[in-house]
């Protein structure tokens, strides 16, 4: 069930304080991962149709409010990949659900040009409760040219009185036609002392970790470099903070043990936020991602930037590895060459 503004973290509270009343008809909220664009997009959709809100947001008890939670409410389009909207509990269209049930494809990992019509004959429907109606697109750069082409008139010319909110992690992705047309919110980093308190109480509520206290979830977020909906993620996933701190050594030394289960695009993710650190380190920088003592030294400059295009390649396909085994049998070789010259600092 999403959270109301009243639950959400403060630093994004503020920012739905700041732009819910924001007269457009089309906001793109834009930032890298992490920040919370999502939960963002959904607490203006709520404000926007709640029945009595107030400075801080929807009042999280009206009816509108209530239609919001169960995924019901007639004046909100959601429009996301059928793999996005079945993960967050957005109910789909019947006929896409039905495909889907009787095996004929797989959920859409792309906004289908198909729902983005739907979206538009929404948009043109008088709304039910008197407070307008919404369309919410995220993520937004999963638009094809077709679906986002589909959406740009409407976007530009909308019919009654309808709002758009896109959210987006990507927002160079984006075709200008539809970024012109929208009036961007850019998404606002969060303060770890503000952070860490927060992210340490929604760990214990949420179970994923009933011990967790704030120098661990502060080692996390630096290991998020700084994004707290990501740390919330890998901490459900098991990630601790003293084997994150010792990932470096053991990749230098081959050890690959810690991340043997995580999938490829965890994997590689580690080894180019090592990567960006050593690079930043070298040039007389500070790291971003791991403390400095965790560090290997003595960082050639050469090796780490031929390291740096060799993991940004393999980026491109990681989530399509033909072989998931070899590939992680590849990374570690390479990793423990390029670092084999290196030692730690003591």
């Amino acid at each position: 069930m999403p959270e109301t503004t009243n639950s959400m973290a403060p630093w994004l509270q503020r920012q739905c304080q700041q732009t819910q009343g924001h007269r457009g008809h089309a906001l793109l909220l834009a930032g890298p991962s992490g920040l919370g664009q999502y939960d963002l997009a959904l607490a203006l959709a709520r404000a926007w149709l709640c029945e009595q809100p107030g400075e801080e947001g929807a009042c999280g008890q009206c009816p509108s409010c209530h239609a919001i939670d169960v995924r019901t409410h007639a004046d909100l389009c959601v429009l996301m990949p059928e793999t996005v909207a079945l993960d967050l509990g957005w109910p789909l269209d019947e006929g896409a659900q039905k495909e889907i049930d009787d095996k004929k494809r797989k959920p859409s990992k792309f906004i289908r040009v198909e729902a983005a019509r739907q979206a538009i004959a929404f948009a043109q429907m008088s709304h039910s409760r008197g407070c307008g109606k919404v369309v919410l697109v995220f993520p937004a750069d999963r638009m094809n040219i077709e679906s986002a082409n589909t959406l740009l008139k409407t976007l530009e010319e909308p019919v009654g009185d309808v709002r758009f909110v896109l959210a987006t992690e990507a927002a160079h992705q984006l075709l200008p036609t539809i970024r012109s047309r929208c009036q961007t919110h850019l998404m606002q980093w969060p303060d770890p002392d503000e952070a860490v308190p927060w992210l340490v109480q929604q760990l214990q509520q949420r179970g994923a970790r009933t011990d967790v206290d704030s120098a661990q979830v502060r080692i996390l977020l630096r290991a998020c470099g700084g994004r707290p909906a990501d740390v919330l993620t890998l901490a459900a996933q098991g990630l601790r903070a003293d084997v994150w701190d010792r990932l470096p050594a053991a990749i230098a030394q081959g050890d690959w043990s810690a991340m043997s289960d995580w999938p490829p695009a965890r994997q590689l993710d580690v080894l180019q936020k090592l990567c960006h650190d050593l690079q930043a380190t070298g040039a007389g920088g500070a790291p971003r991602y791991f403390e400095p003592a965790a560090l290997p030294t003595h960082a050639h400059p050469q090796r780490l930037s031929a390291w740096a295009k060799e993991l940004m390649q393999a980026s491109r396909t990681v989530e399509h590895p033909f072989q998931a085994g070899l590939l992680q049998e590849a990374w570690a070789a390479r990793a423990r060459q390029v670092l084999s010259r290196y030692t730690r600092n003591s």
